[in-house]
């Protein structure tokens, strides 16, 4: 039975797309069959994969709102093993079309349903919000990765999304864990990177993983060629990285080939 994975954190521009793709195609790359939820409307998920967001006939908005049978909304991407069901502008309403949907808080789990015994891992693609659509996506999870960026600021807002993950914990999915804080965007010649580094190593212990993610070029610019960093240059910095996260995520949960 495939894992649900979500990837969030209301903070923007910590690198929870970068790590949805990249993990992904990573795993993927080790013969894991992945699927990528983008379930933020901005989309960046669903370009980073090769798709034009304002081409996509059928998103997770329709497997949401209209009860489209997610099947016809799944799209295969380049990359052998590696699946997507790309997101769309009208994402932006579907927290007020919802307000009123009985259960409204379990749509992507009755969506991601079918599909789940399908692939190895499922990876939900959280927009920087704690609105209806990330609780969701929490709902549905069987685990949360949240990315820490190694700046300023890195611990603002993650006591919130914490209390936030307590309260679905409680009230929606008792099963829901974290499966790790992931530290992003490090650099090793920053004093500020290090003592990130070192206050959320004290402050959270054994939920931070091991793997660092480090600001890297190519890790930038892969999203604008329409593919993870692996298939840009497998032999970049962040590539690597990704892949030494797939791989340490597969050992945590006991997974091996």
């Amino acid at each position: 039975m495939g894992k649900i994975i979500a990837i969030a954190n209301q903070k923007g521009g910590v690198g929870k797309t970068t790590t949805a793709i990249n993990l992904a195609a990573s795993l993927a790359a080790l013969e894991y069959k992945c699927l990528v939820v983008d379930a933020d409307s901005q989309a960046n998920s669903t370009s980073g994969l090769g798709f034009n967001p304002r081409e996509v006939q059928k998103s997770i908005y329709d497997c949401m709102i209209n009860e489209t049978p997610v099947q016809e909304v799944i799209k295969e991407t380049t990359f052998e093993y590696l699946d997507l069901i790309p997101s769309h502008i009208d994402l932006v309403g579907a927290e007020i079309e919802m307000i009123n949907i009985p259960r409204r808080e379990e749509r992507m789990k009755v969506a991601l349903e079918p599909v789940k015994d399908k692939y190895d891992f499922i990876f939900i693609d959280c927009s920087p919000s704690l609105g209806l659509i990330t609780v969701n996506a929490l709902t549905a999870a069987n685990s949360v990765i949240i990315p820490v960026q190694c700046e300023y600021f890195a611990l603002e807002g993650l006591g919130k999304l914490l209390n936030t993950i307590k309260i679905i914990q409680t009230r929606l999915n008792t099963e829901l864990q974290i499966e790790g804080i992931l530290l992003t965007m490090y650099d090793v010649r920053l004093k500020l990177s290090n003592q990130v580094v070192e206050e959320v190593n004290t402050h959270f212990k054994s939920l931070v993983f091991q793997t660092m993610i480090p600001r890297n070029i190519r890790l930038s610019e892969a999203p604008s060629y329409g593919m993870p960093a692996i298939a840009h240059d497998a032999e970049s910095k962040g590539a690597i990285s990704y892949l030494n996260l797939a791989r340490e995520i597969l050992n945590k949960n006991g997974i091996s080939k």
